[in-house]
């Protein structure tokens, strides 16, 4: 084979392989480009996902803070009702003791 021919294989080789590199690297490039855009898409949807579960649980805390304060409220309207009923069956006995003593106060001044 003439020395000019090898020296035109050997290029045209050369040739092809920077091509090859060329292509190998122009794709390398768009998948890395790819992953780093499907990687934006997770982290998005995750932070999406994140933020939808915290409100959730932000709502599902509000319903339990709220069903606390009506069973406290209720607590205290019925120690309350309790407490007015033990002083409603008491006032006869306090008109009566307040009376016997403006009595004895009366009797003593004569």
């Amino acid at each position: 084979m003439p020395r000019q021919e090898v020296l035109e294989k050997i290029k045209s080789a050369e040739q092809e392989a920077d091509d090859i590199i060329e292509e190998a690297e122009a794709e390398r490039e768009d998948l890395v480009a790819e992953a780093r855009h499907e990687a934006d898409e997770i982290r998005s949807e995750a932070e999406q996902e994140a933020n939808e579960l915290e409100s959730e649980r932000l709502a599902e805390g509000r319903k339990d803070i709220e069903k606390e304060r009506e069973r406290i409220l209720e607590e205290g309207e019925s120690a309350r009702d309790e407490l007015v009923a033990d002083a409603e069956d008491r006032i006869d006995e306090a008109v009566e003791y307040a009376v016997g003593k403006f009595e004895e106060a009366v009797n003593a001044q004569t």
